[in-house]
C-alpha cells in the first residue's frame, strides 16, 4: 500500500542520496558549485512512479501497488561528466517510500540514460505531476496557488525561469530581450498534495495539470526538461514532457 501523496518521501530519498557525504557525485556537485554553504543542490526533477497495475482506494487515500517492478525518471541539471556519477549512486540503493502506517520496500536494480529531447524556441508539454506557481499578496501570510487561467500565472512562470537560470554555475547570460509565450491548450485540473505528512512542518500544495505551448529560448526549454517547471520541482512537482500528436 503507497499513500496517495507519495512525492514528499520520493524527494526525502531523493536529497539523502544526493547529499551523502564522501561520495563521488556530491563531491563534483561541490566541485562545479552547486552547493553553497548550507544550501543544497536543488536542480532536479522526477516523475510520478510508473506503476503498472494497482488499484486506487479511495476511501483511504492509497494506492494497492500490484506490480512488483516500478519505473520513475529523474533529470538532474548537470552536464555529461556526471552521468556515471549518477549511475553509482543510486544502482543497488535500497528505498521506502511511505509514512509511518504505509509504504513500499524498494531496491533499485537498474539505472538507464534516457535519450536527450530535441528542443526549439515552441513546443508543446504535457504537465504530468501538478505545476506550482504562488503569488504572495500584500502582507498575506501565505501565499496563493495560481491557476494557468490567471492572468499574472505567465510572467510569473517566466521570471521563476530567469532565477533557475540565474543559480545554475557556468551559465551565459541570457539576451536582454527575447520572444516569449505562454498558451494553455486544456482546461487546468487543481492538484492539491499534502507534504511533511505526520510532521509539525505538514501543509498542502496546490499545482495544476494542463497542456500548454511555450515559446522561449532553446535553453530555457532545456533547463524545463532538466529541472522541472514552477515552484518545488525538487519535492516533485513541474515534471513536463513534450507532447505530440499521434
Amino acid at each position: 500500500m503507497l499513500p496517495i501523496d507519495y512525492q514528499y518521501y520520493i524527494s526525502s530519498w531523493m536529497n539523502r542520496m544526493i547529499g551523502l557525504e564522501g561520495h563521488p557525485f556530491t563531491d563534483y556537485l561541490q566541485q562545479q558549485g552547486y552547493f553553497e554553504g548550507n544550501n543544497k543542490f536543488r536542480h532536479f526533477c522526477y516523475s510520478s512512479l510508473r506503476i503498472g497495475n494497482s488499484v486506487f482506494r479511495k476511501e483511504k487515500l492509497l494506492l494497492e501497488v500490484i506490480s512488483d517492478t516500478l519505473f520513475l525518471d529523474v533529470s538532474f541539471a548537470v552536464d555529461e561528466a556526471a552521468e556515471q556519477f549518477i549511475i553509482g549512486l543510486f544502482h543497488d540503493q535500497p528505498a521506502f517510500f511511505g509514512d509511518r502506517d504505509n509504504g513500499l520496500e524498494l531496491m533499485v536494480n537498474g539505472v538507464e540514460r534516457l535519450p536527450e529531447q530535441e528542443c526549439s524556441e515552441k513546443m508543446t508539454y504535457n504537465a504530468w505531476s501538478p505545476v506550482v506557481i504562488s503569488l504572495r499578496k500584500g502582507n498575506a501570510r501565505y501565499a496563493t496557488y495560481l491557476s494557468p487561467e490567471d492572468p499574472e500565472y505567465a510572467g510569473l512562470l517566466f521570471k521563476n525561469l530567469h532565477q533557475k537560470w540565474q543559480t545554475l554555475p557556468g551559465t551565459p547570460p541570457l539576451p536582454e530581450s527575447y520572444k516569449r509565450d505562454f498558451r494553455l491548450l486544456t482546461t487546468p485540473k487543481s492538484r492539491m498534495v499534502a507534504v511533511n505528512s505526520f510532521t509539525s512542518r505538514e501543509s498542502r500544495i496546490r499545482g495544476f495539470i494542463f497542456r500548454f505551448q511555450l515559446k522561449a529560448p532553446v535553453d530555457f526549454h532545456r533547463l524545463i526538461l532538466s529541472s522541472g517547471l514552477g515552484e518545488k520541482n525538487a519535492a516533485g512537482f513541474g515534471w513536463v514532457e513534450p507532447f505530440t500528436e499521434r
